[in-house]
Formats: C-alpha cells, structure tokens, sequence
C-alpha cells in the first residue's frame, strides 16, 4: 500500500466510520477494488485512531465534564447517583461487550468473518433493520433516562460491529431507536461508546503487530490516520444536525443497494466470496 492509497482509505474511513453504513465494510470493499487488497483488521483498528481523535474533539466538553464528574463520584465528593458521573458508569459497562467478545473471538473476525458474502449480508441486513427501527421506534426517551440495563444492550449492539458490514453507529443507534431513544440521543451515546472500545482496540493492533514483527506500513497509515481525522470531524458535525430534521431511510436504501452490488461483484468474480486466513 502506498501512501496515496493510504490517504484514499483513510478518505473513506473518514466519511463511513460515524455514518450507519460500516466503515470497515467499506474499506474492505474499496480496498481490494482499488488494488490495494482489503487492508485488514490491524489498518482498520488504527485508522479508527483518527476518526475518534475527531469524536473526542466535537464531544470535547462532554467528555471532560463526564470524565471529571465520574472521577469526583468516585473520590466521594459528588453524589454517585450524578448524571455525568453515572454516565462515565454506563460508558464503561456498555465497553465491556466489545472488549470481552473481540478478545474471544479476534481470530474469525480477521479472517472467516471478513469475507465479502458475509458483508454483503450485513449490509442489506442491518439496513433493514435499522430501517425498522426508525420506522417503528417511539423516539421519546433522552440520555438521562439511559438505565443499565439498555447501556449493556447499547454495548452488545455496538459488539455486533466486530463483524464488517454491521457499522458500529449503526448496529447502536438501531439499538437505540428499538429501546425508544430519540435519533440525537442514540447517535450522542453510540459516538461516546465507541470512545474508549476503538482506541483501545486501535492501540492493541498496534502493539500486536509491533510485538509479533510484522512490518507495517507506517507512512500510509498515518496518512491514512491523519485524513480520516479531518474528514471524520466534518461528517460527524454534519450527521448531528442532520438527524435532527431527516430520517435514516437514505442510509437503508444505500446500504440495501451497496449489499446487491457487493453481491453481483462477487458472481463477477471482481470480489471473492470468502478470504479467510488470506485476510490480515
């Protein structure tokens, strides 16, 4: 990979990663189209890097003053029962799916479950249902009705994610939708759930390529990093004001079209069904 194909996919990474449509979907699907094969789990996890950098900055006030007050509640000098502080809490718990079942199952994820048959399905799949969700969902419930028990189903939609095609603000936000969380309020939570899972997925890639001695290429990689960063802050403030006048159908109907194609390249033969062990 070269550092222009770098800056391409991070591109991609940067429009996909907040928007319902599967970040890593994509860059599998761009990357092996372009020639620069599917640039697999440890790129992903990195170049993710960049786009919660832009998450972190546009949640910038939030995150301080939830990082703060959970601190304070837990150092005894504010109610435990505080907002922010309880929200630092519900942060953490719904971390826990991703981080337990992607340690589980890290090696069909980089593998078995990167084949193209598997994300056409979760294209059109998860479409659909984030479809019905909006469709059907009461759309009443704000964040500071957020109990803990819809926090862990939060975190176990956001694990569905582990497996490309689902995208991980949309496998939450349809989750949220389902519980009768507004759209504003389950996109704020996906964004501020994906904080802590993806930079420390991203940092554990990391270390695992660097540990293990694999030559990574560094330069598109932090190209790639860097433009998903820029990109991804500008999709994320436009998304946030956009919900909150639209409906996610365009998003259905893209992902629904976006699986029909995957699966026509595939019968081409321009896409192989499955990788495997080839991916990585």
């Amino acid at each position: 990979m070269g550092v222009a194909e770098g800056a391409f996919l991070g591109l991609v990474q940067g429009l996909t990663e907040f928007l319902p449509i599967s970040s890593s979907g994509h860059l599998a699907i761009v990357g092996t189209l372009v020639g620069a094969s599917d640039p697999g789990a440890a790129f992903t996890a990195i170049c993710q890097l960049g786009t919660e950098a832009a998450v972190i900055l546009y949640f910038r006030k939030d995150i301080a003053r939830i990082v703060s007050r959970w601190a304070l509640a837990l150092a005894g000098r504010v109610p435990r029962n505080d907002p922010d502080a309880r929200m630092g809490w519900l942060v953490i718990l719904g971390t826990l799916p991703i981080g337990v079942l992607g340690l589980l199952f890290q090696d069909s994820i980089e593998t078995v479950l990167r084949g193209f048959v598997v994300i056409a399905t979760t294209l059109w799949l998860f479409g659909l249902l984030l479809g019905a969700a909006d469709r059907f969902g009461r759309k009443e419930r704000t964040l500071d009705q957020l109990s803990w028990r819809h926090g862990l189903l939060f975190g176990l939609a956001q694990a569905l994610a582990l497996v490309p095609g689902v995208s991980r603000s949309g496998g939450t936000i349809t989750m949220g939708l389902l519980l009768g969380y507004t759209r504003e309020a389950a996109a704020r939570y996906s964004f501020l759930l994906a904080i802590p899972a993806v930079v420390l997925s991203g940092f554990f890639q990391l270390y695992d390529e660097v540990s293990s001695g694999a030559t990574i290429a560094w330069a598109p990689t932090a190209v790639a990093t860097v433009v998903a960063f820029v990109v991804g802050f500008v999709v994320i403030a436009w998304l946030m004001r956009f919900i909150t006048t639209h409906s996610f159908t365009g998003f259905v109907v893209y992902r629904v079209a976006l699986g029909v194609v995957v699966y026509a390249l595939v019968l081409a033969g321009a896409l192989p069904a499955w990788h495997g062990a080839s991916f990585g």
